[in-house]
């Protein structure tokens, strides 16, 4: 009873600090006005979140770590690049669900383009970002059986994946439906560009 207890408040003040963040700038939004909204201490606040900035990417790095525990499920025969699609892809078929349980889901959606169009947050994303990139190249050198220190191609692998996957959110972020679905579409179209888009000549489609 008391972990859900802490529960609901962790995620009320995910909730309540979003719509503060979309709706007045992430930059005018102060701890105060977030603990105020849940009817907290500011002192409550941190003993769940050590800053604004942590809050602000809270849903993301629930989304982030579901998609490092289905790429470490992923079967080992798959290559690098397959997993890491498919891993990704089962993330988006499973997340919708696990998101709305914290926040509504286009809340979830416009945090991301707020993200992007704030320049603090950005930052801190794109640090996030290269985080990220170094967690999930261990994990594939691991299924490869490489040392990551060693062998370059997991981080090139990594770095080709992400850079698709940062396109895909931009041009998302560009379009006229911003669903969960539409992402999840653009993601596995983009996614499917990318082998092709390394290996062939793009004038007639033949191997380089």
């Amino acid at each position: 009873m008391r972990e859900r207890k802490k529960r609901r408040t962790r995620d009320a003040l995910i909730r309540e600090a979003l719509e503060l963040f979309t709706t007045q700038g992430y930059e005018r939004t102060t701890v105060d006005e977030i603990a105020d909204a849940v009817e907290v201490s500011q002192r409550t606040f941190f003993r769940y979140f050590a800053s604004k900035e942590e809050v602000a990417f809270a849903v993301q790095q629930m989304v982030e770590e579901r998609f490092v525990h289905a790429l470490a499920q992923r079967p080992p025969d798959e290559g690098p690049f397959d997993a890491m699609r498919n891993a990704v892809l089962c993330a988006w078929d499973t997340i919708g669900e696990a998101i709305a349980e914290v926040v509504p889901v286009e809340l979830h959606l416009s945090t991301f383009r707020m993200i992007e169009s704030t320049p603090a947050l950005l930052a801190a994303h794109l640090r996030r970002s290269a985080e990220m990139e170094e967690t999930v190249s261990r994990i594939v050198a691991d299924r490869e059986g490489l040392d990551v220190d060693e062998d370059p191609r997991p981080r090139i692998a990594v770095a080709a994946f992400s850079a698709a996957m940062r396109v895909t959110a931009q041009m998302w972020g560009r379009g006229t439906d911003q669903s969960l679905a539409a992402i999840r579409e653009l993601t596995e179209r983009y996614l499917d560009h990318l082998n092709p888009a390394l290996a062939l000549r793009w004038r007639d489609g033949s191997p380089t």
